[in-house]
């Protein structure tokens, strides 16, 4: 791996990042909040690191595969490094591991807190911690390969940094594919912005709002999350855009370039919309049952609740740890499904889950008729034996992370249901668990050992973990190398 070629793109990045911060200080300066100081430091701190990055390296168009995920992993973690000095140096959050795990949050939309006062923060800590999840939602990587077409590892990038089983290209030319993407991603956060605005939110409040849930992250600026507004005129709205946000991006292209019919025949969106239907259904009959005893209200919180969890938004417009048994149990396996291969949606993701079951229905059938051809289909489309077994190791390989994360929260003394929450929440990007980082509650009492881990648990999740693995296995080979 060519050092040099890796410290250039991330100098580009650090300037990338630099330059975003600008907008947040807008908002300080026209609100003369005393973090005008703590912006302008932050920008030139880091388009400072940036330009010497880019000296110490070298340019070069062709970049290889391991390179990429080099980049992409390094990158998010100097993104989550630098994101979190307006957080540290502001005084906001005074520890910096704190800041870090702040933004590290955010830029994996994950959306865990340890700010417990967020009303506290001024305008523009509020509106970067949000921003933070808006560039993180489509990819900060994505819009670097978008902006600079020349790069021919840009194929490589994408494939380590967008989300899902399947990365496709919508057009040919991959940095035209990111164009295209973050295009209709600006497009839809702009209409949201518009229709929160008429449900009643002011401007700054329907803009940070439209960021976080475009990016499904669920920072809020206030501290009962979307519960504080009680507009079931703005819930609507948000309900309508987490579920965009949960579609694969692609068949927005799709629908642009007026194939209706494809888009509206596409198997993993009808999956997708049933499978929230029902869940929604049944959750909402719980409420009724023994929360609301109304039926709007508890289709109200029902779907609002499940939609946020599954596409791993993590909004709240109810305390759900005190609902039903069996519906906190239904919240916490939503952490695991995710939304659409291709979205902006973190977890596992439903089509993942989707054809491992189907795996598990062939076997069985095997049993039955041992000679039988059974091919795993998705719709119409038939699924090649190497995606399918890519997926099975992923599934595996986040339940053995999921497993061993779980037991290392435990043994920091934090009890069995906030731990597996806690991890569950974070490697699945969603944000909010159940019990001590219930949707009420933040994750500022976990000890500082237990918010690193959540934090590699956050990035590893974000990138779908093979991007960070291959990066490890590759440092570990060479080190192997070297010692033979």
């Amino acid at each position: 791996m060519r050092v040099k070629v890796v410290l250039h793109m991330l100098g580009s990045l650090l300037i990338f990042l630099g330059i975003f911060k600008i907008f947040p200080l807008m908002w300080a300066v026209y609100y003369q909040e005393k973090e005008m100081v703590t912006f302008l430091s932050c920008i030139i701190i880091t388009l400072s690191f940036g330009v010497f990055f880019r000296g110490m390296g070298e340019y070069l168009e062709d970049i290889t595969l391991k390179e990429s995920f080099a980049f992409v992993t390094i990158g998010w973690i100097l993104a989550a490094v630098f994101g979190s000095l307006p957080f540290y140096l502001s005084g906001a959050l005074p520890n910096y591991i704190d800041a870090f795990f702040e933004a590290m949050s955010g830029f994996t939309t994950t959306g865990a807190t340890v700010i417990d006062d967020v009303e506290a923060l001024g305008y523009g800590l509020l509106f970067w911690r949000s921003m933070t999840q808006w560039l993180g939602g489509m990819g900060i990587i994505a819009l670097f390969v978008a902006v600079l077409p020349r790069l021919g590892g840009g194929s490589h990038l994408f494939r380590a940094e967008i989300p899902g089983p399947v990365k496709e290209r919508i057009v040919p030319r991959i940095a035209q594919t990111a164009k295209i993407l973050w295009l209709i991603y600006f497009i839809i956060t702009g209409v949201q912005f518009i229709f929160l605005l008429l449900s009643g939110l002011t401007v700054f409040e329907s803009l940070t709002h439209s960021f976080t849930t475009m990016a499904t992250g669920g920072f809020s600026t206030r501290n009962e999350s979307i519960a504080a507004f009680n507009n079931p005129m703005t819930e609507v709205v948000i309900i309508v855009f987490m579920l965009m946000a949960g579609i694969n991006f692609s068949l927005y292209y799709t629908l642009y370039r007026g194939n209706v019919k494809s888009f509206i025949k596409d198997f993993e969106l009808r999956f997708y919309l049933a499978f929230l239907l029902v869940v929604s259904l049944v959750v909402s009959v719980y409420l009724f049952a023994f929360t609301y005893g109304n039926a709007l209200e508890s289709l109200r919180h029902g779907i609002f609740q499940v939609v946020s969890i599954s596409t791993t938004t993590g909004f709240a417009t109810a305390d759900y740890d005190q609902w039903h048994p069996m519906l906190r149990s239904i919240i916490f396996f939503l952490q695991f499904t995710g939304g659409s291969g291709g979205s902006t949606a973190g977890s596992i993701k439903q089509i993942r889950l989707l054809v491992v079951f189907k795996v598990v229905f062939r076997e069985i059938n095997r049993l039955v008729h041992p000679r039988a051809v059974l091919p795993i289909r998705l719709g119409e489309k038939l699924v090649s034996d190497g995606v399918v077994s890519s997926i099975l190791a992923f599934v595996l390989l986040y339940t053995l992370i999921f497993i061993i994360g779980s037991l290392l929260m435990s043994s920091l003394g934090i009890d069995m249901v906030s731990s597996f929450s806690a991890v569950a929440a974070t490697l699945g990007n969603v944000g909010p668990g159940l019990n001590l980082v219930g949707p009420l509650n933040t994750y500022s009492f976990i000890p500082p050992a237990g918010k690193i881990l959540l934090s590699v648990l956050m990035l590893i999740g974000r990138l779908e973990i093979y991007t960070v693995m291959v990066l490890l296995f590759s440092f570990a080979s060479r080190k192997t190398f070297h010692n033979s």
